[in-house]
Parts: structure tokens; C-alpha cells; sequence
């Protein structure tokens, strides 16, 4: 009978790569610790930093959003301005 494989969530993937990165803890260690082939790790790995700068890029297109967002509310609610005729 096959084992069910755990899936695992991007946070638990981040602890894992940040046990080995800043803890120093060897990937064989890890390996064991959590069930997990040492090419997945790796895989992983290689995932984290290619795709690192793009979660930069997410967070400051939703900036740019929210901005854009906020500056057509305040738009919006700006009194329009009425041209006088007076002569």
C-alpha cells in the first residue's frame, strides 16, 4: 500500500529552506526530519530563488493598486469645477 504524500504549504516550504539557509541545518537532516526526497528539496530550493524578486514585484504591484485606487477615490470627490460666465 502506497503512503499518502503530504503536501505542503509555502510557508512550511519557506521553514524548511530557512532551516537549512540561516540555521545551517544539513539537508540530509531536513530530509529525514520531514519525509522528503533531496530532490524536491533542491527543486524547492531552485523555486525560492528564482522566484524570489517576483514576490518583490507582487507586493509593489499591489502597492501601485492600492495607490491608483485611492487617488481615483479622491478623484471622484473632488467638487467639479463650474465655469462662470460672468461679464
Amino acid at each position: 500500500m502506497r503512503k499518502k504524500r503530504k503536501q505542503y504549504t509555502a510557508e512550511e516550504k519557506v521553514a524548511i529552506l530557512r532551516k537549512h539557509l540561516i540555521e545551517k541545518v544539513p539537508v540530509s537532516e531536513l530530509c529525514d526530519e520531514y519525509g522528503l526526497q533531496p530532490t524536491v528539496f533542491y527543486r524547492w530550493q531552485k523555486q525560492f530563488f528564482e522566484q524570489g524578486a517576483e514576490a518583490f514585484r507582487r507586493s509593489q504591484d499591489n502597492e501601485m493598486v492600492r495607490l491608483n485606487q485611492q487617488v481615483a477615490s479622491w478623484r471622484r470627490s473632488w467638487p467639479r469645477r463650474t465655469r462662470c460666465w460672468a461679464r
